[in-house]
């Protein structure tokens, strides 16, 4: 699948950092000695103290990067600045529009934080009264098969045994389930699952591949029977001879329920999984949950699934509920989920609500834009259209993620929003960047990538200086992301040898 296989190259070559064209011979005046900056020196930590640079020197050092030859048609954009209080060391296009990509989790989830607070919990209901029993979703990413008998558990406690009719209500958010500005073939993918308002298991199923004899089709074997009836396969697969090397792709065809998949595998290859995303969430959640209170000796004799999001006053039978907002906060910043940064937007949106059926996507980008434009963010400099960054017509400017940057460093979600982010060499999608730097964990950035764009905003906790705000953006690049995340992790290993200079 497309995406697992971009997946694997990022976590195999994402701590291969080179500095070939780095500005051999740059000097560095600062207070203690005169300095030679070398790439070797910037590679080895044990030499971190002969990577000083001047803040009067960071401009032509970054530059120097910017400006090589094969970077001509990039279209860069940097904004660096102090955190408190804020002083610009560096800026080059900060005021122009760039797809941010997965950046724009970091408007998200900064706006959650401040308008829910960091305990808020979404909570997944049972309401039930004279033999009808309703589940009611409220959008909880984190909720999976041991929640669903939870549930069951609950009810059997209170002596229930029969459901004359089961209610799957899945109108919480009122909202389309798929943005209907996200490419097509992100819709077969499984960073492209629905958001709705009862989400199991990420709302992604797997299928299992495995070699049969050479020159037959390999086997595909779903991992839940319930998804068998959601997608038409087309097996278009070889086992082959042993030695060679398996490779898969995943195509959805357009217009209809099918997905088509390539490739080869190796007689003696171990099974392979393939994360698919289901098509009809709601009925996936109404089979599981049935079979959830079949467990538990509890029958159902009908069922269906509703979309509206009429309240009931039938009492509460049972409920769940997620982790706190800080670890769901964390669960969309770290791995870059965007099912849970599109559901943190719809409830913005639907906590806001005045209306019955206001679009909860519209209602939770307003509050986005509000939020973050009374804390001094401007307005115009972002426009957002999800909440993931999956979208190519988000439109986001360096200085409106430094603002955001800068605003909640101020508020006191402050060190709550900032372990929220992926730690250099420690944690996340930079668990294999900036290793073996001096920017091992000290660097808390959020990253972002789609075909042509890579980017990379958050602090830096310089050693000898202060912590820094920055936001680097590439846009429009007919490089691999490998290649520009060099560059960028360049620019990074730069400030982290930041140093106060006469």
């Amino acid at each position: 699948m497309k995406f697992q296989k971009l997946t694997a190259v990022a976590r195999t070559v994402g701590c291969l950092i080179l500095f070939s064209g780095f500005p051999l011979g740059l000097k560095a005046v600062c207070a203690e000695a005169q300095l030679v900056i070398s790439p070797q020196s910037i590679l080895s930590g044990k030499q971190q103290s002969a990577t000083n640079i001047c803040p009067a020197q960071l401009p032509e050092a970054i530059d120097a990067i910017v400006d090589r030859p094969e970077y001509q048609r990039l279209h860069w954009g940097i904004l660096i600045q102090t955190l408190s209080p804020p002083r610009t060391l560096y800026s080059r296009n900060a005021q122009q529009y760039f797809t941010p990509a997965s950046n724009a989790k970091l408007f998200t989830t900064a706006a959650a934080l401040l308008q829910l607070g960091s305990d808020f919990r979404i909570r997944t209901s049972v309401y039930g009264k004279d033999g009808i029993v309703r589940l009611v979703g409220r959008g909880d990413p984190s909720l999976t098969d041991a929640q669903l008998r939870d549930l069951a558990q609950q009810l059997r406690r209170q002596g229930i045994r029969q459901i004359q009719q089961l209610i799957v209500q899945d109108g919480y958010f009122q909202a389309l389930s798929l943005n209907p500005t996200w490419e097509w073939e992100d819709l077969y993918a499984d960073y492209g699952a629905p958001v709705n308002s009862l989400i199991l298991n990420q709302n992604v199923v797997k299928l299992q591949l495995s070699p049969q004899e050479i020159g037959q089709p390999v086997k595909i074997t779903w991992n839940d029977p319930f998804a068998v009836g959601q997608w038409q396969i087309e097996n278009q697969t070889l086992t082959v001879a042993s030695g060679t090397k398996s490779d898969f792709e995943v195509n959805g065809i357009l217009g209809k329920s099918s997905l088509q998949i390539r490739g080869q595998m190796a007689i003696d290859s171990p099974p392979e999984e393939l994360s698919i995303p289901v098509r009809d969430p709601g009925e996936q959640i109404l089979q599981h949950f049935k079979l959830a209170l079949n467990q538990e000796g509890i029958s159902v004799a009908e069922s269906q699934i509703i979309n509206n999001a009429e309240k009931t006053n039938e009492p509460e039978l049972a409920f769940v509920e997620s982790p706190p907002l800080l670890q769901l906060i964390a669960d969309t910043n770290q791995p870059s989920n965007n099912l849970y940064a599109e559901v943190l937007l719809r409830t913005l949106g639907v906590r806001n609500s005045t209306i019955l059926n206001q679009d909860t996507v519209t209602l939770g980008l307003n509050i986005i834009k509000t939020t973050l434009a009374n804390l001094g963010v401007d307005r115009e400099s972002f426009i957002l259209v999800d909440g993931s960054g999956l979208s190519r017509r988000n439109l986001v400017s360096p200085t409106s993620l430094v603002q955001t940057l800068q605003a909640i460093s101020q508020s006191p979600q402050a060190e709550t929003f900032r372990t929220s982010l992926p730690v250099a060499g420690v944690s996340g999608t930079l668990q294999n960047r900036f290793k073996n730097t001096p920017a091992l964990g000290i660097v808390y950035a959020k990253t972002g990538t789609l075909t042509g764009v890579v980017t990379l905003s958050g602090y830096v906790d310089a050693p000898n200086y202060e912590r820094l705000v920055f936001s680097i953006m590439v846009n429009k690049s007919n490089q691999s992301a490998q290649v520009i995340r060099q560059s960028i992790d360049e620019i990074v290993l730069l400030l982290t040898g930041l140093s106060r200079c006469k």
